[in-house]
């Protein structure tokens, strides 16, 4: 597989995307955004808490002719658990 065959996929895992650096890219600025925002703090864990898991969901968001405009890392809650 090329490189730009890769780059042209959206990855499933961070081990994967932490290789390459349009993706770290993306996923400091979504972390940043998150800091600016004062989305969340950081707070010790209270005894008995049950804590709510995270993951990073990648898209490659493209142009009308089908070309890559930028990529975008999200950070989401897993709610489910």
């Amino acid at each position: 597989m090329t490189t730009i065959q890769q780059k042209d996929q959206e990855p499933t895992c961070y081990s994967t995307t932490v290789k390459h650096h349009h993706w770290r890219e993306a996923m400091n600025k979504e972390f940043n955004a998150l800091l600016v925002n004062e989305t969340w703090t950081l707070v010790l864990k209270p005894p008995n808490a049950n804590l709510v898991g995270y993951k990073w969901v990648y898209k490659v968001k493209r142009k009308a002719d089908g070309g890559i405009e930028r990529f975008k890392a999200r950070l989401v809650a897993k709610g489910f658990h």
